[in-house]
């Protein structure tokens, strides 16, 4: 099988808020020639979309036609199911890219990928600029960093101490800084755009993370600063949220142009 789809038929991982405005999305014809075929749902009551097999049996799921797999789950459903979808002959598109801070399970993956003759794809989620900073990457970066800002409630944060902070104060409250490796392990369901970036540029270890609960704020704000041999860039993203305030809205809509880019005579970007 080739690199271009025609009537791609689409498997998903997880069907919660943007999984459902994927589905929306490709109804519309958003996401170019694209069924959705099946879902591998987490609870037996999830409801899937009309015509597409909802089960929670991954064997079952694995077995109906599909070309491109797309997990909108967890990191941890990368774990225990991004082998083997790429092992079954499937392009596996991640958006908890958190999980592949995980070295090893990143050359698993990265590994199945080649011996099958399939592509793992990492879609830019919540956070743009990333071409821009692939392409810097080639050249040569000495720096990158990146500042998440979000409300409060937003924050899935990694201890109690980090909730009661946020809590206590009508200012902003700085929660992490370090590294993107350790980032993505404290916070995973807020700052994939964290492990996006450091897969772009220059790795886990040496992206710097600062995550702020700032109750100033009432969108989730990511400002990127990268230094280097190409010059210097600064970016800034306010995504307004979904219904779940830890989601953008520009996640579904990431997700729905990586499908389409698939099928696309031109691609911009």
């Amino acid at each position: 099988m080739g690199h271009e789809y025609r009537d791609l038929q689409l498997g998903i991982i997880g069907y919660g808020t943007i999984a459902r405005r994927v589905a929306q999305g490709i109804r519309a014809g958003e996401a170019g020639a694209v069924r959705l075929a099946a879902v591998l749902a987490l609870h037996p009551t999830a409801e899937g979309p009309d015509g597409a097999l909802v089960t929670t049996d991954p064997d079952v799921f694995l077995a109906h036609p599909m070309d491109l797999v797309l997990e909108l789950a967890s990191q941890n459903a990368v774990h225990r199911h991004g082998e083997a979808v790429l092992e079954s002959g499937r392009d596996l598109l991640v958006m908890s890219i958190g999980a592949l801070a995980d070295d090893a399970l990143f050359d698993r993956l990265t590994k199945a990928a080649a011996a099958n003759g399939r592509r793992l794809l990492l879609p830019s989620g919540a956070l743009g600029a990333l071409d821009a900073i692939a392409a810097a990457a080639i050249g040569g970066l000495e720096e990158v960093t990146l500042t998440t800002r979000k409300p409060p409630d937003a924050l899935q944060t990694g201890t109690g101490r980090d909730a009661s902070l946020a809590e206590a104060t009508d200012e902003a409250v700085l929660l992490y800084d370090g590294s993107a490796r350790e980032a993505v392990r404290l916070y995973p369901a807020n700052v994939n755009v964290a492990a996006a970036l450091s897969l772009a540029g220059v790795g886990f270890d040496r992206t710097r993370v600062h995550i702020y609960a700032d109750p100033a704020v009432s969108r989730n704000t990511h400002e990127v600063h990268a230094r280097g041999w190409f010059g210097e860039l600064r970016f800034t993203m306010m995504n307004i949220p979904t219904e779940n305030p830890k989601t953008g809205r520009i996640t579904a809509l990431s997700v729905l142009r990586t499908i389409r880019n698939l099928q696309a005579p031109v691609i911009v970007g």
